[in-house]
C-alpha cells in the first residue's frame, strides 16, 4: 500500500495546488532577495563614489554607508559590510548568476554555490562562460549537486594549477566562535583539506579506543560526544611544541572567561542563567562550579530593579572605572554591535583632546571599527543620562542604544582559570 492511497482526490489535488504555490513564492523570495543584493551592490558603489580617488578613506566610507544601512534595519553593520562585499562580487563579476536568481531560475543557495566555485576565475570570458554552463545545470538540480558539479566545471577554466591556488587559500585559513542556544557554541576552524580531515580522523581513532576500553554501562557518551570533549581537552590542556617559543612559554597559557551570575543564582535559590561575556547563557550549575573554583574575581553590584551598576569592590579609581564601565555597557555601544567590552577601546563621548573629561558620563566601551567611524567619518555621538548613547548617522537619523540591564553581580577572573 502507498503512502497516498486513502487519499481522495480532493486531497490530491489540495497538495498540487500547495506546491504550485510553494513553488511560485519561492521564485517570487529568490526574485525579493535578488533585488536586495543588488541595492546591497548599488551602497557598495555609492561609497566608493563618495570617497573619490582617495583610497585611504574608501574603507570608511563603505563602513559609513554599512553603519547607515545596519542602524535602519537593526543589524550588526559588520554583517551589513559583508553582505554588501558579496553583493556587489554577485552583481559585478556573475551578472548572469544574479539574472538568473532575480528571474526566479535558481535560487539563493544555487547562486552560492556557483559563486564559491567560481570565485577564483579571473578572465570575465571564463566566468561568463562557466556561469552559463552551471546555470544551465542548476536549473533542475538541487544545490548540494550543483556544488560539486560547479567545482568540477570550474576546474576546466582555471589558469592557475591548484598548487599555486592552494598556497594562496592558506592565507585564509582561521578559527572562529558562534555562539549557540542552550549554553552552548560552536568552534569552526578553516584550513588544509588534508591536516583538517587527519585531524577529524585521530579524534575518532581516539574516541573509538575511549569508548572501546570502558566497562559496559559506565560511559554513555556518543562518538560524538566523546571527539568534542576529546578535541576541547586537547585544546585546553595541550601544548603546541611545533609552535612554542624557545621559552616554551604558548603551554603556560591560560583560557580567560568573563562570567555575569544572578545572586539568588549563586546563591542556588534560583535558575536564572549566568552569562558569558554578557553573550549567552550559561547554566546555573556550571556557573556556580567556576564561581567557586575561582582564585580571584572582581565583583560588581547593580541595582536589583533597573540593573544600573551601583559599586566595585576593591575601589581604585582608574581601574574601578574601567570595571565599572565594563560592567555596565558589556559590549560595544554602537547600534546593533556585540562585540564584548573587554575587547571594546574605553572612548572618551566628547573628545579629550578636546576638553572632554574623563568621567563616567563622558565614557563609554566603542570597539576599534567603530570608535575609527566615529573619529573619521560624519558618524557622531552624544551620551546622555543613564548611560544612554544617542548616535546620528551621516542622513541625519538618530539611534539610540541603552546598557543592558543586569540584575546580577558579575564576576571577572583574575588569574588562574578553573579549567
Amino acid at each position: 500500500m502507498t503512502a497516498l492511497a486513502n487519499a481522495t482526490v480532493e486531497q490530491v489535488s489540495t497538495l498540487s495546488g500547495l506546491t504550485e504555490v510553494l513553488v511560485e513564492v519561492d521564485r517570487t523570495l529568490n526574485g525579493v532577495l535578488a533585488l536586495k543584493e543588488g541595492l546591497l551592490a548599488l551602497g557598495a558603489r555609492l561609497a566608493l563614489d563618495m570617497a573619490g580617488d582617495d583610497d585611504d578613506h574608501g574603507d570608511l566610507s563603505l563602513r559609513a554607508v554599512a553603519a547607515e544601512f545596519a542602524a535602519a534595519l537593526r543589524v550588526s553593520d559588520r554583517t551589513v559590510q559583508a553582505r554588501m562585499a558579496e553583493a556587489e562580487v554577485k552583481v559585478t563579476r556573475f551578472p548572469g548568476v544574479w539574472r538568473a536568481q532575480g528571474e526566479g531560475r535558481i535560487g539563493a543557495g544555487h547562486a552560492r554555490a556557483i559563486l564559491d566555485a567560481g570565485m577564483h576565475l579571473d578572465d570575465e570570458a571564463s566566468r561568463e562562460a562557466y556561469a552559463d554552463r552551471v546555470i544551465a545545470f542548476a536549473e533542475s538540480e538541487s544545490p548540494n549537486r550543483v556544488g560539486r558539479m560547479a567545482r568540477r566545471v570550474a576546474e576546466q577554466f582555471q589558469q592557475r594549477t591548484l598548487g599555486e591556488r592552494h598556497r594562496d587559500a592558506r592565507r585564509e585559513r582561521r578559527v572562529w566562535v558562534a555562539d549557540g542556544v542552550d549554553g552552548m557554541a560552536q568552534l569552526g576552524l578553516l584550513g588544509p583539506a588534508v591536516l583538517v580531515h587527519g585531524v577529524f580522523s585521530r579524534l575518532t581513532a581516539m574516541a573509538e579506543r575511549v569508548r572501546g576500553g570502558a566497562s559496559p554501562g559506565a560511559d554513555d557518551r556518543r562518538i560524538d560526544e566523546i571527539r568534542c570533549d576529546l578535541a576541547l581537552d586537547l585544546l585546553l590542556s595541550g601544548a603546541p611544541a611545533g609552535h612554542d617559543t624557545p621559552d616554551g612559554l604558548l603551554a603556560a597559557i591560560d583560557a580567560k572567561v568573563s562570567l555575569t551570575v544572578p545572586v539568588l543564582t549563586l546563591l542556588g535559590e534560583s535558575d536564572v542563567p549566568a552569562e558569558i561575556d554578557g553573550r549567552m547563557p550559561v547554566d546555573p550549575a556550571t556557573a556556580r562550579r567556576l564561581v567557586g573554583a575561582a582564585s580571584g574575581w572582581d565583583r560588581i553590584l547593580t541595582h536589583p530593579v533597573t540593573g544600573a551598576v551601583l559599586a566595585v569592590d576593591r575601589y581604585r579609581p582608574s581601574a574601578d572605572l574601567i570595571r565599572h564601565l565594563t560592567a555596565r555597557d558589556q559590549r560595544c555601544r554602537f547600534p546593533g554591535c556585540g562585540r564584548a567590552a573587554v575587547d571594546c577601546d574605553l572612548d572618551h563621548t566628547a573628545d579629550a583632546a578636546l576638553g572632554g573629561p574623563t568621567t563616567l558620563g563622558n565614557l563609554g566601551d566603542v570597539c576599534r571599527r567603530h570608535h575609527v567611524l566615529k573619529h573619521h567619518s560624519p558618524w557622531h555621538v552624544e551620551q546622555l543620562d543613564g548611560g544612554v548613547f544617542a548616535w546620528t548617522s551621516p542622513t541625519g537619523r538618530i539611534y539610540i542604544d541603552r546598557p543592558p540591564a543586569q540584575n546580577t553581580v558579575t564576576f571577572t577572573e583574575d588569574d588562574d582559570p578553573p579549567f
